[in-house]
């Protein structure tokens, strides 16, 4: 293995792109390059549509020193079959055009969402671990890019880890799936119009259901420690931290934000939040806000599903406990931070 490693990080304008770009960044015997749809703007990035193959192989000619790659990339599709053919098209893609520049690629780090778990389809049995659920019947992209890099490490090329956040927290601005994103944006909304901050789900949800988030800067450092351990070659891990019910985090979200309590309300965000594009546009001008469509600023619909999940979504943390990662963080101090991050970016509204 040669001193310093070079990472290439697929996915780096995203919520855990980012939080890698800066962890890397400060790692020593690292050197990190970005890799994304819209051009990044660090050095030696490489903006390119991993949908087109031709165009991705000829953007990774100079990318002869990749050891690492971590893979966040993600191309949301209107239905489960297209999402599943375009993104393990994506990657495979990029692991032809690594191939082809003859990059010394060591491992790859997938990261997979608890979808592999099957919540999407509905309720199912917590905890999630690692090696227990048998899969549900495809199509889903995780498998799919998972079964690839099991086949290719099999023929020989790089060996892998996965990862397996829940409900990421980061700053990253612009980002469909970015729950500090639609707390804050659904605050400074109930601020502006005199309303008190209600929990936007069932009450059931917020009195008796398990929730859990993944902080983006713990997960960036349990990566690069997947990315180097031995204990975490071919494996896969859930990395959340310690689950919790919906109320004891919504009051001190409320507390913190400053903002009167309520109880809960049954509100679907994608279409109450419809009209209230005046509202934001006039709070971006007043704060000297930077200007983003208020259709693209917040994902409404992500919140609308994490909020009303109705059954205990919980991953078992004792894999990668045992194999040495034992880093966690506070999850309501986490969003809290984000929020005041994306405030002070002047992305969300005070």
């Amino acid at each position: 293995m040669s001193d310093t490693r070079t990472a290439l990080v697929a996915g780096a304008n995203g919520i855990i792109g980012k939080a890698l770009m800066e962890t890397l960044a400060a790692a020593p015997g690292w050197r990190a390059r970005a890799l994304s749809r819209r051009p990044h703007g660090s050095p030696g990035a490489v903006a390119v549509d991993l949908t087109d193959a031709a165009a991705t192989r000829a953007a990774l000619a100079e990318t002869r020193d990749v050891t690492h790659l971590f893979y966040a990339a993600l191309a949301p599709q209107p239905n489960l079959a297209d999402e599943d053919t375009v993104n393990g098209a994506m990657l495979c893609h990029l692991l032809d055009g690594l191939e082809a520049a003859g990059a010394p690629l060591e491992r790859v780090v997938l990261y997979q969402g608890a979808k592999v778990y099957g919540v999407h389809l509905g309720p199912v049995p917590s905890p999630f671990y690692e090696d227990e659920n048998p899969r549900h019947i495809g199509p889903n992209f995780y498998f799919t890019q998972e079964d690839e890099l099991r086949a290719r490490a099999a023929r020989g090329g790089a060996n892998f880890a996965i990862l397996r956040p829940d409900v990421v927290v980061g700053d990253a601005a612009g980002n469909a799936m970015n729950i500090a994103m639609v707390i804050g944006a659904y605050a400074a909304l109930c601020r502006a119009e005199g309303a008190a901050f209600r929990f936007p789900g069932p009450a059931h949800v917020y009195d008796g259901v398990f929730a859990q988030v993944t902080e983006a800067g713990a997960l960036a450092r349990a990566s690069l420690w997947a990315a180097t351990a031995e204990a975490a070659r071919g494996e896969a891990f859930n990395y959340v931290h310690e689950p919790f019910r919906w109320r004891r985090v919504w009051e001190k979200l409320t507390a913190a934000l400053d903002l009167p309590p309520g109880p809960p309300v049954p509100l679907r965000l994608a279409s109450h939040m419809a009209d209230k594009a005046p509202t934001w546009d006039r709070l971006v001008a007043e704060q000297g806000l930077v200007e983003t469509p208020y259709e693209r600023a917040v994902g409404w619909s992500f919140g609308d599903f994490v909020f009303h999940s109705d059954f205990d979504l919980v991953s078992d943390m004792g894999k990668i406990r045992r194999r040495g990662f034992t880093e966690t963080v506070d999850s309501v101090e986490a969003l809290i931070a984000a929020i005041q991050r994306l405030q002070e970016a002047k992305v969300l509204p005070r």
